[in-house]
C-alpha cells in the first residue's frame, strides 16, 4: 500500500520523503482547501515534482474547492502548468471541475476527493465512468462497505483512505460553520476551524451566558478526536485500499516526520508496536479513535480536550554528521547537559544524545541555545542524516 503524506510547503515535502512516504499531496496557491498553508507557487510545483520523481516518489495536487463559474477563468493556464510539471494526479471534489478536466485535459489523472462524499458503489462507478483513476473514500465508510465497493468496481480504480489525523465534525468535511461565524468559506480553503472553539449556552429570555463545562478544561462539543489506524493496516489491505492517507497540510515538520515515520515502520514490519504507539503520542494530537471503520460507539468520536503531545521538537539536522559533531537548526531552547532523543528513518531511531558542547553560528562555544532557527553545531556520537530530528520529553 502507498503511504501518502501531507506537504504544506517544500520543507515538509522533503521531510515526508526523508521519513518514508511513497507520495505526497500538496496545493498550488489557488483551488485548494488549505488556503493558509504555505502552499506552492508555479515554480515550486515544478521544483517539487522534479524532486519527487528524482527520488522515485509521486506527487498529487489538490484542486478540491467547491468551484464557482469564476474559478474557471485562468484554469487552463494552471492545468497546462500541471501537465508540464508531470503531476501524478489531481485531487478534485467538484463534479464540474472533474468533468472539465476529463474533457479538456484527459492526460491528467483525477483522484476524487473525500469532499465528494463517495459512500457507495454507484457514486464510485459514476466517477470511474468519467475516467477518474482513484477514489478518496468518505471517512463515514466502514471496512465492510469498502470491501463491497471494491468488489463492485474491480481493480480498474484505486481506493484511498484516511488513516491518521484530524477529522471534521461535518459530513466528510463539508461545513458551513466557518462561513456563518466568520465569513471565511471552509469549502473554498479558508476554514477557521470553528468546531474547535469553546461554546456557551444562553436561555432565550436572558442575556447572560453559561459556559458548557465537562471538566476544568471546558467542553468542546463540536470537536472530533483524531483518527489513528496504525493497528489496522492489515484490515485496510484486505479491503483493497491501495493508498493510506495522513491528514495534516497545516501541521508542523515535526508532526509530518513523527507520523510518517511511525506508519512507514508499521508497513515495513517493525515489531515494537508499543514504540510506534508512543511515537504517535510524541507529536501534537487529540485523543485517538478509529472513526467509523469498525462501527464503534458514536460517542467515541467526540473530544473534550485540547491537543496534547509528550515531546518537544528541539532541532532539525541540516547536514550529515561528521567527526563527532552535527549541524542543526534550533527550534526550541536546549542547553549543555540536556538529553535529546533522535527521530530518524534509520537505526538511530530513539537513540539519545547528551549534549556536551554547543557552538553557535559565530563559532563561539555556548552553554545555552536559545536563538530560534539559529544554526548551531553540537556534539554527536551517531551518524545522523540531514532531515533527522532531535526532541526532548516534556517536563
Amino acid at each position: 500500500m502507498e503511504l501518502l503524506a501531507p506537504a504544506g510547503n517544500f520543507d515538509k515535502l522533503v521531510t515526508a520523503i526523508h521519513f518514508g512516504a511513497d507520495a505526497v499531496y500538496f496545493s498550488g496557491k489557488k483551488f485548494g482547501l488549505r488556503a493558509f498553508a504555505g502552499n506552492f507557487d508555479d515554480d515550486e510545483i515544478i521544483k517539487a515534482m522534479k524532486y519527487l520523481h528524482s527520488h522515485g516518489k509521486k506527487g498529487y495536487i489538490t484542486l478540491n474547492i467547491v468551484a464557482k463559474d469564476s474559478d474557471f477563468v485562468g484554469l487552463d493556464d494552471y492545468l497546462n502548468l500541471l501537465v508540464k510539471a508531470e503531476v501524478d494526479g489531481l485531487i478534485v471534489s467538484d463534479v464540474g471541475l472533474i468533468y472539465y478536466i476529463r474533457m479538456n485535459f484527459p492526460m491528467l489523472n483525477v483522484h476524487v476527493s473525500t469532499q465528494a462524499n463517495v459512500n457507495n458503489s454507484f457514486s464510485a462507478k459514476f466517477f470511474a465512468d468519467l475516467g477518474c483513476t482513484r477514489i478518496v473514500l468518505a471517512r463515514e465508510m466502514n471496512i465492510e462497505e469498502i470491501k463491497k465497493l471494491h468488489q463492485t468496481l474491480g481493480k480498474g480504480i484505486e481506493l484511498e483512505a484516511f488513516v491518521h489525523g484530524a477529522m471534521c465534525i461535518s459530513y466528510s468535511g463539508r461545513c458551513l460553520l466557518s462561513n456563518y461565524l466568520s465569513g471565511r468559506d471552509s469549502n473554498r480553503g479558508a476554514c477557521v476551524q470553528a468546531c474547535r472553539w469553546k461554546y456557551y449556552i444562553r436561555e432565550e429570555s436572558r442575556e447572560d451566558e453559561m459556559p458548557i463545562e465537562e471538566d476544568e478544561r471546558g467542553t468542546y462539543i463540536l470537536n472530533s478526536k483524531d483518527m489513528c489506524l496504525i493497528d489496522h493496516l492489515k484490515e485496510l489491505e484486505e479491503a483493497w485500499v491501495s493508498s493510506l492517507k495522513i491528514e495534516g497540510r497545516m501541521k508542523s515538520d515535526y508532526y509530518v516526520a513523527s507520523v510518517v515515520n511511525a506508519y512507514r515502520r508499521a508497513l515495513d514490519g517493525f515489531k515494537d508496536f508499543d514504540a510506534l504507539h508512543s511515537e504517535l503520542e510524541k507529536t501534537s494530537h487529540r485523543r485517538y479513535t478509529t472513526g467509523f471503520y469498525f462501527n464503534d460507539d458514536r460517542k467515541e468520536y467526540l473530544e473534550d480536550s485540547m491537543p496534547v503531545q509528550t515531546y518537544v521538537f528541539i532541532a532539525k539536522v541540516v547536514e550529515d554528521a561528521k567527526n563527532g559533531f552535527v549541524k542543526v537548526e534550533m527550534r526550541n531552547r536546549f542547553k549543555v547537559g540536556d538529553t535529546l532523543e533522535i527521530l530518524s528513518a534509520d537505526d538511530n531511531f530513539l537513540k539519545k544524545i547528551t549534549v556536551s558542547k554547543i557552538i553557535n553560528s559565530k563559532n563561539e562555544e555556548i552553554d545555552d541555545a536559545k536563538r530560534v532557527q539559529e544554526i548551531v553545531t553540537i556534539s554527536c556520537p551517531y551518524n545522523l542524516k540531514a532531515g533527522d530530528i532531535l526532541r526532548v520529553e516534556k517536563g
